[in-house]
């Protein structure tokens, strides 16, 4: 295929991926709208500083998927509780406030195109301004008056954190093992999923409660499989980020992991010199992509995480046909065929 040709079947796999989230936020989509103007009131601040990255934060936010998923959960009855627009706007507080922590962690100086926190201002101003919006979350919800909602989501916080931790922990790829990658990735990513999906539920469909949050534990496996497969990509412009990125931080996903039994000894060194490295070359970073897609990581990557995903389709059973539940099964399809 030439490189002009690439370039337009990229620019589809966007596009199809952006049509394929309007239409999953189609049923929800006032609800959204007005989601995220109470997201813009809750970060209000008499502090400058406050208000400067808050003006930030709010423009370079994402695709707001979590809070998508929140108030599709609230409406899978057909009766929407109105508390569903201040519980979807903490959920996304509370996800902002993870990727303000991640990137001064990471120091990462871009994110989606635009600089992060701590590039634009500070990595301190960027942890308290990830507490700020951590608290405000949890402020926020304390005064909707809810105690069952308020346990799941700083339960919720508490499991974020606890990622992180495991995250940095998971540095030796050679003794890592699969059941710590799935406990590492339920708790940073698949338990704010399925946090949001189960608060949600019981902002006006309480007895769909379990199957929505285990659904959503589902799609957030087959989320972060998904995000860890992309990194594998070598095509920045498809993926929005450098293809091994992971790699470069000596970050351990499923893919390396389950290459590693497959490899060769000389395979397996090489590896082992990259997580060596502080500073990998691309050129090795390149090596091992190659060598992890050789081994049969990718495939085994993929086939776990359609595990996941169809055991979150099946959480679906007994959710009433509507179009929150064809939204709720075609976010399925948006997570695994996602590009970026």
């Amino acid at each position: 295929m030439s490189q002009a040709a690439t370039a337009r079947a990229e620019v589809r796999d966007v596009s199809t991926g952006r049509q394929r989230l309007e239409a999953i936020q189609a049923p929800v989509r006032d609800a959204l709208e007005d989601m995220v103007r109470t997201m813009g009131d809750l970060v209000v601040s008499d502090l400058p500083l406050v208000g400067q990255v808050s003006a930030h934060l709010l423009t370079v936010r994402g695709k707001m998927f979590r809070p998508t998923l929140a108030l599709l959960a609230s409406a899978a009855d057909g009766t929407p509780d109105p508390r569903r627009i201040t519980i979807a706007a903490s959920i996304e507080l509370m996800h902002l406030a993870t990727l303000v922590h991640d990137d001064s962690v990471d120091h990462s100086v871009l994110r989606r195109g635009l600089p992060t926190v701590n590039s634009m201002f500070s990595h301190q101003v960027a942890v308290i301004m990830g507490d700020f919006l951590y608290t405000r979350a949890l402020t926020t919800l304390v005064r909707c008056g809810d105690m069952e909602i308020m346990r799941i989501v700083a339960d919720v916080a508490n499991e974020l954190t606890i990622g992180e931790m495991r995250q940095l922990e998971a540095i030796d790829a050679l003794t890592f093992s699969e059941a710590s990658y799935e406990a590492l990735i339920r708790a940073k990513t698949a338990s704010l999923i399925s946090g949001a999906c189960e608060s949600g539920a019981l902002c006006g469909a309480v007895r769909h409660r379990e199957r929505l949050a285990f659904y959503g534990d589902r799609l957030g496996m087959a989320f972060q499989i998904a995000d860890d497969i992309l990194d594998y990509a070598e095509d920045a412009a498809t993926t929005g980020k450098p293809g091994g990125l992971d790699l470069q931080e000596h970050k351990v996903t499923l893919p390396l992991l389950a290459a590693l039994p497959a490899m060769s000894p000389a395979a397996r060194r090489r590896v082992e010199v990259l997580f060596a490295a502080d500073e990998p070359a691309p050129e090795l970073v390149h090596e091992v992509v190659g060598i992890v897609t050789d081994a049969g990581g990718l495939d085994y990557a993929r086939r776990r995480g359609e595990q996941f995903a169809s055991e979150a389709a099946d959480a679906l059973a007994g959710i009433p046909e509507s179009p929150v539940r064809t939204a709720l099964l075609e976010a399925i399809t948006y997570v695994m065929e996602r590009r970026s």
